[in-house]
């Protein structure tokens, strides 16, 4: 470690705003478990609302009057803002202190929140998406800088455990209680349910949090930097985006995209050599195993929410589920995520994360790998175990790869490495949906024509037949087409499920290819060396 990350004592003014962690905790501020709850309550907030908005697509489609690419942007616009914002963000809670930023970010994304709801047209659903990505990027490094600075060494792993678990199940249980609001209430209602859990979250916030500064935290702020990073991310996420989406992995603007962002993270690495405070020390890097941590968390991302995102489309296309029942079916990766958290950060609190960590990717590969022999006729329980392997491989890289990124960068860049790790998840979940896209789409292209000729059916196929295959799901007009007759709707129908089916195995393929690669990065990763300028001596 270089000077830039040499880790900062925590101040000793004992009245203001700067108070030492390592004091002992009276009364209800400050205090560590009721920290993590006040923090898990916010986190529980955007993490539900990442999944629970899933299921609003088609009430708010249908409703509005939308065009698919509007609809795809109402999780695109979020997911952008978000993945542009977080670095930033996570420097503007080390600069005014997390506890602020944390506040800001509940506030504004309940707010957010409540404006979607009342929105009349797609716009401004999009509009006000986008916002609540820039508010939840306040939030989820601030979250991350707050445990950092209010858990003693020996018990962060467990309280990012928690943490972990919070995120996993608000995440997984989103489908479900999606499900059940548009059903019976209303596509708003997905929304407005943010604004009593985020008023919830501001009173305990304001009660309970305790602000925490490093000594030397940052006193200016790197606007070219700033701009630069930004404006990498959001081209290298819009290019990820707009390939899998309509550009394609061949055009021009695809490329022009990807290569203006790699020309701008060279530029921002160029500047940040030569600024006196830097947005990212690049010094930084130079600790290997936050290095290993921030590509394992791209390679676990990538491997996890690409892989999911086609079991979504097989239990409702394939097996046709209803998005409660597809839920339903997640609750054994659900569960093991909630009991194996805690559990995880148990054991890299007395093991370290490395082996840990090679475990969880190995189990994830094993599980990617499993679900490329998926069918249509695969029971509940076949699927219960590959998910609950997926789950039980996940838990102990989120818990472990946090802790390593967190806990190899110095107390006052706790908020930017919470947000280059937040930043890393993003980068691999949009690399993960495009990439795996784009693998499904070429698998299908190839065969769908040969498996509609070894049907035996008479008819040329309809091209958008086989970009149903995409989705594996048979359009509910077919039966409705003229000349149509039950067993030529039954025969498409195995030609789309069988089409769709050979493409998610070679997409699992690849994702169990990339969570290989992640265990061999995750033999680089060690303990955090600077675990301990947390809240090294408070009392829990």
């Amino acid at each position: 470690m270089t000077s830039q990350t040499t880790v900062a004592k925590a101040p000793r003014d004992p009245g203001g705003p700067q108070d030492s962690a390592q004091a002992p905790v009276k009364g209800l501020r400050g205090h560590p478990w009721l920290t993590l709850f006040a923090v898990a309550i916010g986190v529980m907030m955007v993490a539900l609302d990442g999944t629970i908005v899933a299921i609003a697509n088609p009430a708010i489609q249908k409703d509005l009057g939308a065009s698919l690419s509007q609809v795809q942007w109402i999780t695109n616009g979020y997911l952008l803002a978000l993945a542009v914002a977080l670095i930033t963000a996570g420097k503007l809670g080390d600069r005014f202190g997390h506890r602020q930023t944390f506040l800001i970010g509940i506030a504004g994304f309940a707010a957010a929140s409540a404006a979607i709801g009342l929105s009349d047209s797609i716009a401004l659903v999009i509009l006000f998406r986008v916002f609540q990505g820039l508010f939840g990027a306040l939030l989820m490094p601030a979250a991350l800088g707050l445990l950092r600075a209010t858990f003693p060494a020996e018990k962060l792993n467990m309280a990012i455990g928690i943490w972990g678990m919070v995120i996993g199940a608000s995440t997984a249980g989103g489908p479900i209680l999606g499900g059940l609001l548009v059903e019976h209430v209303s596509w708003q209602s997905v929304f407005f349910i943010n604004v009593p859990v985020g008023v919830v979250a501001l009173v305990f916030g304001l009660v309970i949090l305790r602000d925490h500064r490093a000594e030397n935290a940052p006193r200016s702020f790197d606007i070219p930097g700033i701009l630069l990073l930004s404006g990498a991310m959001g081209a290298l996420v819009y290019g990820l985006i707009k390939a899998g989406e309509s550009w394609g992995w061949g055009g021009g603007r695809t490329w022009l995209c990807l290569g203006g962002a790699i020309l701008l993270f060279a530029l921002f690495a160029f500047w940040e050599t030569k600024v006196d405070e830097p947005l990212i020390p690049l010094g930084l890097f130079r600790s290997v195993p936050l290095a290993a941590g921030t590509v394992l968390m791209v390679l676990m991302a990538f491997a996890f929410m690409g892989g999911l995102f086609f079991v979504t489309f097989y239990l409702q296309g394939v097996k046709g589920l209803s998005p409660v029942d597809s839920g339903l079916r997640l609750l054994p990766l659900t569960a093991m995520m909630i009991v194996s958290s805690p559990l995880a950060g148990a054991l890299i609190t007395k093991f370290g994360p490395r082996v840990p960590l090679v475990g969880g990717m190995v189990c994830t590969a094993v599980a990617m790998f499993g679900m490329t022999a998926l069918t249509e006729g695969t029971g509940t329980f076949v699927m219960s175990l590959w998910f609950a392997l997926l789950g039980l491989g996940l838990a102990p890289v989120m818990v472990g790869a946090t802790e390593v990124i967190v806990g190899n960068a110095p107390l006052e860049l706790s908020g930017v490495a919470g947000g280059l790790q937040q930043a890393a998840m993003q980068v691999g979940g949009a690399l993960g949906t495009a990439v795996l896209g784009a693998v499904m789409s070429s698998k299908v292209s190839a065969e769908f024509a040969d498996n509609w000729r070894g049907a035996g059916i008479p008819v040329p196929p309809d091209p958008r037949l086989e970009e149903a295959a995409e989705f594996g799901a048979v359009p509910a007009e077919l039966a409705k087409a003229p000349g149509m007759t039950p067993d030529l709707v039954t025969r498409i129908g195995d030609v789309i499920h069988d089409t769709f089916m050979s493409g998610m195995g070679l997409a699992f393929t690849v994702a169990g290819a990339v969570a290989v690669v992640a265990a061999l990065v995750a033999t680089l990763t060690k303990r955090g060396e600077n675990a301990e300028a947390g809240a090294g001596g408070a009392h829990i």
